[in-house]
Parts: structure tokens; sequence; C-alpha cells
């Protein structure tokens, strides 16, 4: 069972329903969130129906947050293109990347993950979709989240079972969201109410998030009371025991013991002929009762020293499935909810952009234009570069091929002069190396130096096979070295515009964000406008400039690199070249010498 809801779990996640509508254009992004009901155990086979489940968002499943409008009014849950669900928000923090929304399933099946639903969110247009009065059903009589700067808890569902009195302080750092801190001065009080009464034929239940970091002196969890009769949950130690107090008398379960320092999911169920106690959404005592009808006033945390999260009371026997369900789905050490990937409508897609390009201010537009400007320059000399070297290259070697055969008495074979079209074109190795001819290497480095060389030793004994001179051998070395100095020059123009757009490009581009940020922090002081809203379109509109400079300097480094690689192999051919040449020379002369 659990294999197979692994592997069903799986499918949802790769294959989403692809034929599935999008539920409202208006809303740019949407993911399917897929429901493992095996999580809370391979052995469950009940339905349950109308369950509120936590869904916890945080940076690691949900980066959007600076997508959402103020406190989240555009969050919206469908079962599917058309079924909303309702959900309350408990907790939504843009900044910390927090969010606490309960949402209101409409099954969850044991031992199976198909019971998906989808998110969606991105209009900052919408109205707020919450509707926490529809969250819970008809047998939930109270729900305390215990909000931040509540003086008193309120009650989340529709009937309203407010606090009457609480001695307990509010501490914003809970299990889910803020806590009720209780240091011993006196309970938490609810008045009878019918939705919280006890009746045999439907049963009651008590749920609630405990922490204790210290054993309790004659603490009490739960009062539920009327002229004696009722349920209670007691604390001694750190042994929890459920007692119910019939006109039969009084059974209490076995102690169970707490862990200091850490929150435990507790819950106690009364139905007609049993008690049961839960520690961890496992039944922990249990014991034999007979029912009766209690309409009671309840005292939560009477002479406790701790933290509750999340009091629940419902005027029915919860079954273990779904108090199983609740501890698991509550806490973040399991993963019942499952995220897929996101996405966007064309539409969406399209608006987040016009609304960067739109937020853009005058000094970001400066700065992208001068980036532009900058890329397309980098663009043309990476280009040109890139043909000349390759031209020289493929040259090189044919003339290598070719001189390589010749022989030493007769090295000026190769030599012709050049035509007037290839003086024209002498200047720009693109032109060369794109409209010239090449009949004679007329790219090549290697044979501009043979071609110097040539030259020169015709000058200066007037044929260029006859052994030279040791002054003559000296004179060329140096016209060698000096045409190596010249072509090398010529490899490496115009690759300074290259280290240019390396290294301004990113400065230009972070130039533009931070007058683009300062701008709109400025907007935003003199409207006093501080949403995030108002501060997300600058922002992003701001860092588009860092991004125009990246552009610029990521394409520029790796040319430059790879260029710069091809020009040092190209010098270091004329060098073992010039020096192969002289060697020749050399050899020629010591052979004449030998022969006379």
């Amino acid at each position: 069972m659990i294999k197979k809801s692994y592997l069903s779990g799986l499918a949802a996640l790769l294959f989403p329903v692809l034929a599935l509508a999008w539920w409202n254009a208006d809303w740019s992004s949407r993911r399917q969130v897929a429901v493992d009901g095996a999580a809370t155990g391979a052995d469950i086979q009940e339905t349950l129906s109308e369950v509120p489940v936590l869904v916890r968002l945080h940076a690691g499943n949900f980066g959007y947050f600076a997508e959402l409008a103020e406190n989240g009014r555009d969050l919206r849950f469908l079962k599917d293109d058309k079924t909303p669900m309702a959900y309350d928000i408990e907790q939504l923090d843009v900044l910390s990347e927090i969010g606490l929304i309960w949402v209101k399933l409409p099954q969850v099946r044991g031992g199976v993950s198909s019971d998906d639903f989808w998110l969606y969110y991105g209009n900052a247009n919408a109205p707020d979709g919450s509707d926490p009065k529809n969250l819970y059903d008809v047998a939930q009589g109270l729900v305390y989240h215990f909000k931040d700067g509540e003086a008193l808890p309120q009650d989340a569902t529709a009937y309203g079972s407010h606090a009457a009195d609480s001695k307990a302080t509010i501490q914003p750092a809970g299990w889910i969201g803020a806590a009720a801190q209780f240091t011993g001065a006196g309970p938490l009080t609810i008045n009878p109410a019918p939705q919280l009464a006890i009746a045999p034929d439907k049963g009651w239940t008590f749920s609630t998030w405990l922490k204790l970091d210290q054993p309790q002196t004659g603490a009490s969890l739960l009062e539920a009371r009327e002229a004696g009769n009722g349920l209670d949950l007691s604390l001694q130690g750190t042994a929890l025991s459920a007692r119910w107090t019939g006109p039969t008398g009084a059974v209490s379960t076995a102690p169970v013991n707490l862990t200091l320092g850490k929150w435990q999911h507790i819950a106690v169920t009364a139905n007609s002929d049993k008690l049961e106690l839960y520690v961890d959404g496992v039944l922990a005592g249990n014991a034999a009762i007979t029912l009766a009808a209690v309409n009671p006033t309840i005292a939560i945390g009477r002479n406790l020293v701790g933290l509750l999260d999340e009091v629940q009371i419902a005027a029915t026997a919860r079954s273990a499935d779904w108090l199983k369900l609740g501890f698991r789905s509550q806490s973040p050490d399991f993963s019942v909810l499952s995220y897929s990937q996101d996405e966007s409508n064309s539409s969406g897609d399209a608006g987040h952009f016009m609304v960067i390009v739109q937020n853009v201010t005058v000094d970001g537009w400066v700065v992208i234009g001068l980036t532009l400007i900058m890329l397309v320059v980098a663009v043309i000399v990476m280009v040109s570069k890139t043909l000349v070297i390759n031209r020289i290259t493929k040259d090189n070697r044919a003339f290598l091929s070719q001189y390589r055969q010749l022989d030493p008495n007769k090295l000026s074979a190769l030599d012709q002069d050049d035509s007037a079209e290839d003086q024209e074109l002498a200047d720009s190795d693109l032109l060369t190396a794109l409209v010239g001819k090449h009949d004679h290497f007329q790219s090549s480095t290697l044979y501009h130096l043979y071609h110097t060389a040539i030259h020169e030793l015709q000058k200066l004994q007037g044929n260029a096979d006859q052994v030279v001179t040791r002054e003559a051998w000296d004179y060329l070395r140096v016209k060698l070295d000096s045409q190596i100095v010249n072509e090398s020059q010529r490899l490496n123009s115009n690759m300074v515009l290259l280290t240019i757009a390396i290294a301004g490009g990113p400065f230009l581009g972070l130039l533009g964000t931070v007058v683009g940020v300062m701008i709109t922090f400025a907007a935003i002081a003199a409207s006093g406008d501080v949403n995030i809203n108002s501060i997300a379109p600058g922002i992003a509109a701001a860092l588009l400039a860092t991004v125009a400079g990246l552009a610029v300097a990521i394409p520029a480094l790796f040319a430059y690199n790879y260029l710069l690689t091809q020009i040092k192999d190209i010098t270091a051919s004329m060098r073992v070249f010039a020096d192969e040449f002289l060697a020749v020379l050399s050899m020629r002369a010591a052979q004449q010498s030998r022969g006379a």
C-alpha cells in the first residue's frame, strides 16, 4: 500500500492534469498540491470529509511571496477548475517568507494520494477570498488560533465561542503562529454553549498542542464540568491522564508521560462507552465509561505553566484517523502535502515582465542603454576576432604543410608579391579573411614572417637562397622579432573592448540598481505607502539594470578567455617558426663551411 501510494504521488507530480482548464485568467500562477493520505498510516481505510488541513508555505516550498497581493488576499484554493475551497489565513509574513493557511478539504482518503487541489496566486487586484466561517464542519464548536494581539482568544468558527476570561498571554512564536502562555496565574474560561455540549449519542473531542518546560504540580489542562460531572485532563509532574466523572462515578485512563521542551499533540475523545487519550496521534490510554449529557463550563490551563496552541473542541467523537491526520498535517515533521512545479498562463508571464519594464526609471534606461551599446560592440569584436583567428589558423596550417616540403637551399620558392587587391585589404584582417584571396596564404601570420625574412635576405645579399653571414643572421633575427610583435599587436587589437565590457558591465548595472533602489525608497517615503506591492515593482525594475550588466559581462568573459588562448597559441607558433627558419639558415651556413 505504501509503495503504491508513493508511486501514485510521484505520478501526480510528474504528470499533472494536463487538460485542467485555468480557473480564472486574472490569476497569473498556480501550483498543484498533492494530499498524501498514506502519510497518516498505511492501515487507514476511512474516508475523512470536510477536513481542515494546515498549509505551511515557506521559502523551501514557495518562492513567490513577493508576487502575492497585500496580506495574501489573492490566494485561492480550488479542488478543480470550478470548485473553490474555504480557507483562512492565520499568518502571512512576506519578509520572513512564512505562510500559515487553513484549507478545508472536501475529503481525504486513507492510503492514497489522489485527493489533490490547486493553489492559485498572482492577482494584485483580487479581493480578499478567505472564508473562515465556512472552514469547519457543524460539529466543530470552537477553534482558538491565539493570534497575536488578541486580548481574549477569539473563536475562528461561525459559532463565535469566544473566551469569557483568560489569564494567558499571547506569545508570537508558537507552534502554529502565535501561542498562549500560561504562568499558573489562572485558566482560560469559556461559558456553556449548545455547540460545546457533551451528548451521549454524538460524543465529544478536545485537542491542542502543548509544550511543557518543567514538571507540573496539580495542573489541569482541561476541565469541562457541569454540577461536578464532566471531563478532565490533569497533569502531575509530566504524567497526563484523562478522567470522566458521571452519575455512576469517576473513571480515569492510565497516566502517560510527556516530554519536556517538546511540542506534543494532545487529544481526548469521549463517546457513549469509551474514553480515549491520544498523544501525537497515537492512542495512549483508554477507559470504559458511560457518557452522560453535560453542558459544561470549560476551563483550560488551570495552574498550568507552559504553552498551548491550536485549542479545538468538537461536539462529536473524532475518529483515530481524523486525529492522526490532524497531528501529522499540522507538524512540519511529516509531508502530508507535497507541491508540484508552478504553472503560469502566458498573459501572466507577459504581465510580470511588463510590470518590470514599466517601473524602470530614466536613470535605469540610461544604464541599460549603455550596456546594450557595450553588448553590441562586444559582439562585433567577438564575431570578427573569431572569424579572423579561424582564417589565420587555417592558412597557417596550409602554409606549414607546403613549407616543410621545401628544399633548404630553395627557401624562397613559396614567396610571392601581394597583388593590388591584397594591398588594399592588408590593413583589415577581417576583410582579408572574408573577401580576400588566399592563393598564397594571405591571412597566415607564419607566411607574413616568411615573406619578411625572404625580402630582407634579398635586400641584404640579392638572393635569399645564398648562405647568410653572421651579421645578416643577427639582423634577420631582429626583423623577425619585430614582425612577431607587430602580428601580436594586430591579433590583440580591440581585445581591450572585451575587458571593458567584462569589468564595466556589472559595475554599470550595479550603479543602475543602486540608484533605482534609492529612487524607489524615496518615492515610498514621500507617499507613505510601505506595503510590499509598492516596493516590489521598483526593486524588480532596479535589478533589471544589474541583469543587463551581467548579460554583457558573461558572454564577453567567455569569449575573451577563448580568444586569448587562441592568440597565445598563434603567437607561440610564430616564435617557433622564426626559430626554425633561423636554424635552417644556420645549418645551411655550417654545411657550406664544411664544403669549403
